[in-house]
């Protein structure tokens, strides 16, 4: 499938992976109050110094293809394991660790059932890498489509309400 790429202007013959920038608790602080009590990368986010959140992506085996469809979104981390996650992240002289647990804290509002406070899994990965994040086995539509993979129908459906140009 070719696309053009909203984010870079140029047009890609692959899977596009679909992403959020913020977990979904940073909207909810208002505008105004945001510069004092959020710290935001593209990687992790803290709120009140009580809050945090790492980047990961959610990938979904396609069904019809070797290949996987992947959802950028964010998890809330205890303080412990984001520290540690600190530590790690780019570092590609550590022992393993993790997993650790996170609520998922991305709306991906391509499924009818909330995504938010899914249990998942956070696998830390090596070569800079976003970790990767296993939600954990239930009746959600996204944990059945980690698990036994998507139809490659529905990824373009995600990839069109997602306004990526064909």
């Amino acid at each position: 499938m070719k696309y053009i790429c909203k984010a870079c202007g140029k047009t890609h013959d692959d899977i596009p992976d679909i992403g959020s920038d913020r977990p979904v608790q940073y909207w909810e602080i208002p505008e105004m109050e945001r510069e004092t009590r959020v710290k935001l990368t593209s990687d992790t986010c803290t709120i009140d110094h009580d809050h945090y959140f790492i980047r990961g992506v959610i990938e979904l085996p396609i069904i019809e293809m070797n290949d996987v469809f992947g959802w950028g979104v964010w998890i809330s981390l205890k303080k412990e394991n984001f520290v540690n996650y600190l530590l790690t992240f780019g570092n590609d002289d550590w022992d393993d660790m993790g997993p650790f647990f996170g609520w998922l804290c991305t709306k991906i509002d391509y499924y009818t059932n909330d995504t938010m406070f899914l249990k998942t899994m956070a696998h830390i990965r090596r070569n800079g890498l976003r970790p990767s994040i296993k939600v954990e086995p239930s009746e959600h539509p996204l944990s059945i489509h980690q698990k036994h993979g998507i139809p490659i129908n529905e990824v373009y459906d995600i990839i069109h309400i997602y306004g990526v140009n064909k």
